[in-house]
């Protein structure tokens, strides 16, 4: 195994360059250098999120219909190149010298991942403790035979948000069939803040939000999302907005170099003189957890003016014919405003008055205002108070349901978002079981199944037997790390669809598989033809996709073909559900999915090329508000902060982050060069007062360790290096997802269960 972090790190941080340029530009030939992808794969970027090419694979940005010659960004290549490595993990690879699974423990995912593109089925032999090849017919009946075995409650099926819609709808139907609704997904770990938070306040557990609106839009106000290293295609949008003299307004604990300045790769004069853009007009380093209170202090500002404004009798500041129309809740929030005091809110947030004044005029003279969040915004133990507080904000000044405006969460996967529609979901209520039944002839299960949370202390507790991952690396994306790795290897039986080696694969159950798939750049040949799949992004436009490059090894199959194969091999029989029909025509699936959500994908088939995709619809997007109350909800905050915890010495919040060089768990290289952290992820980033006033020195070793209240099990994180950065005091920031070993699974937001990785109690300790 390759020494893989040898660049020396003694002089960090390096100074970062703006968003996007030349560096944009080493940073995808780094890549193709080290994968040696095929001169065919170039083609592939060139088709990449275009009609009739393949939509990335990598972020859930949405795809415009008025695309430019290269419509792809520093990530998606990454992606895309790491997809379509020439790197092959053969079955030779796993009986090698020094590869045996106990081995293969100690390489980093990032070697894990270079070994290249799985090429065969494998089975976990425990006897010579290596993964050895199995026929595809053979893995599926031996599946197929555990799980019928296993009591049904006992099996969950995960998805990562990565399969097309017409495989995810197929995934969930064989759970429903089999017999439970444990159909946990990506978005637990992310998102899910925004699903339920959302409803909760507007209706919709999406955001509002269109192209359209975008370019329409006076202003953002920008919360906990990092668009250089997450979603990089946004950039071109903030940088019109800009060009347009519109305002952005940015709060965020680190200085994320995407919302400071951008050169635009595909502008060969700014490439040439090095011309950026200046991104955020004002850019407020609050505490991780402050953003209640910089909220408040904003709204504070917005009555204060609107007051001043109707004393002088002259035009309103608020909204006040939309409020009375369209909201609930909005005495009691203003007097919520009004009584706060100043120095509550600077406390809380880190922030001056005079700052957020600042702040609040901008939105005050903005006309039409988009909010945007991501998950530094959902991560805390009260994310989705964070959320209900930027919806306060919006309606405030009726900046939803009106062009330019909306709220605008960022998603991660690429069909992250659009798995939920189709179905992977563990409530039932979400789900129009009535049609699947009339469908397909059996009574689907109306008892809600777990979450990813209620997973994990399912398996820590041995009560989780078996597990289908369609995707994804579980146990190293999940809070509680060190049990979870003892629960997974507990189990009868453990199924994972993927297309690289990762450290899920690593610590396999009784029974333990690797099923291989097609990647979506991949041709996916079956008995009518190379397939389409779909995928839904952000802004909830369904988008066709289609593979155009030779498969990495003649014996993968795509990941529906799985789900069908696993599905014959362990349901009893029934006409109605028809595998191998639905094998050989991914349309008739689709057609399917019409059937079963026929407002949301009306004519699909027809529509599924559209430049630009097609949209789903909104009801909040049109002010049709599907709460309770049928009114959006304006929140009165119990708290000015979003934390489960309280300061004290020696406690810190550590915020963790994504570098430059990652995708989720995946693992590019280590140069995060928009924070200037080179050769290492083994870093705390920490305030040089802090430092200082710790008694610790910049360069130090030190050890995080957790520091919840009333939690007696250790968790720690040694052989780290502490890096002196422009922090706000209290707040720390390390590398996911090494620090989840810190988070215990039950650390997450009170109402969606997503783990609160964004403020982390810890002590640091000199190692």
């Amino acid at each position: 195994m390759a020494d893989d972090t040898a660049k020396s790190t003694d002089d960090l941080p390096h100074s970062p360059g703006p968003a996007g340029g030349w560096g944009s530009m080493k940073g995808i030939a780094s890549i193709y250098g080290e994968t040696w992808a095929s001169p065919g794969a170039l083609d592939g970027l060139r088709r990449l999120n275009k009609p009739k090419g393949v939509m990335c694979v990598s972020c859930a940005w949405p795809k415009p219909a008025n695309y430019s010659a290269f419509e792809f960004c520093e990530n998606g290549a990454k992606a895309t190149l790491w997809e379509l490595t020439k790197d092959r993990c053969t079955p030779d690879f796993f009986s090698a010298d020094g590869h045996t699974v106990t081995e293969l423990r100690e390489w980093s995912d990032h070697e894990l991942e270079k070994s290249g593109r799985l090429t065969h089925p494998m089975k976990y032999d425990a006897a010579s403790d290596r993964y050895v090849p199995i026929d595809w017919d053979e893995a599926f009946a031996q599946i197929g035979a555990t799980l019928r075995d296993l009591p049904r409650d006992d099996v969950v099926f995960y998805a990562s948000g990565h399969a097309g819609l017409e495989a995810s709808y197929l995934y969930a139907l064989l759970a429903r069939a089999y017999g439970n609704n444990n159909l946990p997904q990506s978005s637990n770990m992310c998102h899910e803040t925004t699903s339920v938070g959302l409803t909760k306040v507007i209706g919709s557990p999406v955001g509002t939000v269109t192209f359209d609106d975008l370019a329409e839009t006076d202003c953002y106000f920008y919360f906990g999302q990092n668009p250089g290293t997450n979603s990089p295609r946004f950039l071109h949008n903030l940088k019109d907005l800009k060009d347009r003299g519109g305002k952005i307004v940015t709060f965020n604990p680190v200085i994320e170099q995407g919302l400071v300045s951008f050169i635009d790769p595909q502008n060969p004069l700014a490439m040439m003189t090095g011309k950026e853009t200046i991104i955020s007009d004002q850019y407020h380093q609050l505490k991780s957890g402050g953003d209640v209170a910089a909220i408040l202090g904003l709204c504070k500002v917005v009555v204060e003016a609107d007051d001043a404004a109707q004393a002088a009798e002259t035009h309103e500041v608020i909204d006040h014919d939309f409020i009375k129309q369209h909201t609930t809740g909005f005495d009691e929030f203003i007097a919520c405003c009004r009584d706060t005091k100043w120095a509550d809110i600077e406390q809380a947030s880190g922030l001056t008055e005079a700052a957020l004044r600042d702040a609040a005029q901008i939105y005050i003279e903005s006309e039409k205002t988009i909010g945007v969040y991501g998950m530094g915004f959902t991560q805390h133990t009260h994310g989705a108070l964070n959320i209900a507080m930027m919806v306060n904000l919006l309606l405030l000044k009726g900046n939803i349901g009106r062009p330019g405006t909306g709220c605008c969460p960022v998603r991660g996967h690429s069909n992250v978002q659009g798995q939920r529609t189709v179905g992977i979901a563990e409530k039932a209520h979400l789900v129009p079981l009535d049609r699947l039944k009339e469908l397909f002839d059996f009574n689907p299960p109306s008892k809600d199944g777990m979450h990813i949370v209620d997973a994990v202390q399912g398996l820590i507790e041995g009560r989780v037997r078996g597990f289908v991952s369609l995707g994804g690396n579980l146990v190293r994306a999940v809070p509680d790390q060190k049990r979870m790795e003892e629960g997974w290897s507990s189990q009868d039986i453990t199924v994972m669809v993927s297309t690289k080696l990762n450290r899920s694969h690593l610590f396999p159950g009784k029974s333990a598989y690797i099923l291989p798939c097609l990647g979506r750049s991949e041709m996916d040949e079956q008995a009518t033809g190379n397939q389409a799949v779909t995928s839904e992004d952000s802004f909830s436009m369904i988008n066709g996709s289609i593979g155009h490059r030779p498969a990495a090894s003649p014996h993968l199959k795509s990941e529906l073909e799985i789900v069908a194969g696993i599905a014959k091999a362990t349901l009893d029989p029934n006409p109605k559900l028809k595998w191998d029909a639905w094998t050989a025509d991914y349309s008739l699936v689709r057609d399917l999915i019409e059937a079963t959500y026929p407002d949301d994908f009306r004519d699909f088939n027809k529509r599924m090329f559209q430049p630009g995709g097609f949209w789903r619809g909104n009801p909040a997007a049109e002010r049709i508000w599907k709460t309770d109350s049928g009114k959006a909800v304006i929140t009165t905050p119990p708290q000015l902060d979003s934390l489960g915890f309280k300061d004290k010495p020696g406690r810190y919040r550590l915020l963790t982050m994504r570098s430059n060089d990652q995708f989720n768990t995946t693992i590019y290289g280590y140069s995060d060069r928009f924070r200037g952290i080179e050769g290492t992820r083994d870093v705390v980033l920490m305030n040089p007062d802090d430092i200082a006033e710790a008694g610790l020195s910049n360069g130090d070793s030190v050890r995080l360790v957790a520091d919840y209240d009333g939690d007696d099990i250790e968790r720690h994180l040694g052989g780290l290096k502490l890096v002196a950065y422009k922090l706000p005091r209290g707040t720390i920031a390390g590398y996911y997802p090494e620090c989840n070993v810190l988070v215990p699974i039950t650390h997450h937001d009170q109402i969606s269960k997503t783990p609160a990785s964004k403020s982390i109690p810890v002590r640091i300790e000199v190692a």
